[in-house]
């Protein structure tokens, strides 16, 4: 019996820098659009720096509301990786991911403001 397989993820048509550098609008090819605030993409970074290796191990980052996207770097067939204003460029953010980050984008980003509010930190 052969194995399932999961389903590809959805490929991007667009990638675009927007909003004077504090956004990536990214459309798909099943018709879904998301503007991903760089702010969000800043601290959701998939980089370890962030995430940490463990779950429980995730940094709270603040201060990062006016961070800008510096430069998009196609990686392979795959992914892009953002470099940011700020210096940060270590995370690579698959397709996969950003279609992820757009559908989850209303709960993570509420997560990390009461994470920033419970931890006494702020946007900046």
């Amino acid at each position: 019996m052969p194995e399932a397989t999961a389903p590809a993820p959805a490929w991007p048509t667009e990638l675009r820098v927007v909003n004077d550098r504090h956004a990536l609008a990214v459309t798909f090819e099943d018709g879904a659009r998301f503007t991903l605030p760089a702010e969000y993409l800043r601290v959701e970074s998939p980089s370890a720096e962030v995430q940490g290796h463990q779950p429980d191990e995730k940094i709270t980052i603040p201060g990062k509301r006016t961070v800008r996207i510096a430069e998009v770097e196609p990686v392979g067939n795959y992914a892009v990786r953002l470099i940011f204003d700020d210096g940060h460029g270590t995370g690579l953010y698959t397709w996969e991911l950003l279609y992820a980050y757009g559908v989850q984008q209303e709960e993570k980003f509420g997560a990390y403001l009461k994470a920033l509010e419970a931890q006494g930190l702020s946007r900046g």
